[in-house]
């Protein structure tokens, strides 16, 4: 029963990292390599934020929250924006730029200490007792809930609201999108907002789960092979691929713990050898990449 458990917190964890990676690509065609760092950057607003505001974890995540969509609007309108029309070469050479930037800036305002944020919240990180004698944290489920209620907005809005039915035709065809009198930079930043909201929620819940340090951004790096393996520009494919991911290395942890570390990788591989676009990706965009 404890495996289960650790699977379905690590997947969850892995689909509020991951959706960011594929908004981001659906709409643009980029692929965000700072998205990790804009994940440790949000867990550390959430630091910044709790210690104003010791003793208020409401008020504390709420603004955090609201950062979080603010730094994806800033990234994208200060700097991406000027890449609209460049070689997706270029603009992700500029997204590895901004994250190594990123992670000076960090090392450099918050030093590179580890931190626990939940000190300062005046609230404590129990462990929850499930059937099967399967204990999971409060964090922990936070971040099923979390998942379960972003992906429910994400497929509900896309598909169902005006913000939503745009975006996907901004991503499908911006040219024709343009044509029709919607504003492509808008959609592009919402797209920014809503993966660095996603990202940050992640950061925000693993900080207070298992500490904040600057180093947090290589769990999306991690997670990264997740997207291939559910498909690049699939929202969908990102759950079975969070799950096939997590239980592999769920399961090499008990090889050891530089095993867990190189599972991802080796269901990657393994994954383009036999189907190179994912599981609910299209060829195209493979061959596209």
């Amino acid at each position: 029963m404890q495996i289960i458990v650790n699977i379905v917190v690590l997947a969850s964890l892995y689909c509020l990292i991951c959706g960011g990676y594929v908004l981001i690509y659906r709409s643009s065609r980029v692929l965000n390599l700072a998205h990790g760092e804009l994940m440790a950057l949000s867990a550390y607003f959430l630091l910044t934020v709790v210690t104003s505001f010791p003793g208020h974890p409401l008020i504390s995540f709420g603004i955090s929250i609201g950062l979080c969509f603010l730094l994806g609007f800033a990234v994208y309108f200060f700097l991406m924006r000027f890449m609209t029309g460049e070689a997706v070469f270029a603009a992700v050479l500029v997204t590895i730029s901004l994250g190594i930037l990123l992670r000076g800036f960090i090392t450099l305002i918050w030093t590179s200490q580890s931190w626990h944020p939940l000190q300062f919240m005046g609230i404590q990180n129990a462990s929850h007792l499930l059937f099967g004698n399967g204990v999971i944290s409060t964090f922990g489920i936070l971040a099923v809930v979390t998942a379960t209620l972003v992906y429910g907005f994400l497929f509900l809005g896309l598909k169902f609201t005006r913000w939503g039915l745009r975006m996907r035709a901004v991503g499908e065809n911006p040219l024709l999108a343009s044509q029709r009198g919607i504003n492509l930079h808008w959609y592009y930043a919402l797209s920014w907002a809503l993966a660095a909201l996603t990202a940050g929620l992640a950061g925000m819940i693993q900080a207070c789960d298992s500490g904040l340090e600057p180093g947090m951004f290589i769990l999306a790096l991690t997670a990264f092979p997740v997207v291939l393996v559910g498909g690049l520009d699939s929202l969908a494919g990102v759950i079975p691929g969070s799950i096939i991911v997590a239980s592999a290395q769920v399961a090499a942890i008990s090889i050891s713990p530089q095993a867990s570390e190189v599972a991802p990788f080796v269901v990657l591989l393994a994954m383009l050898l036999i189907r190179p676009w994912g599981l609910f990706g299209t060829k195209e965009e493979w061959e596209r990449v």
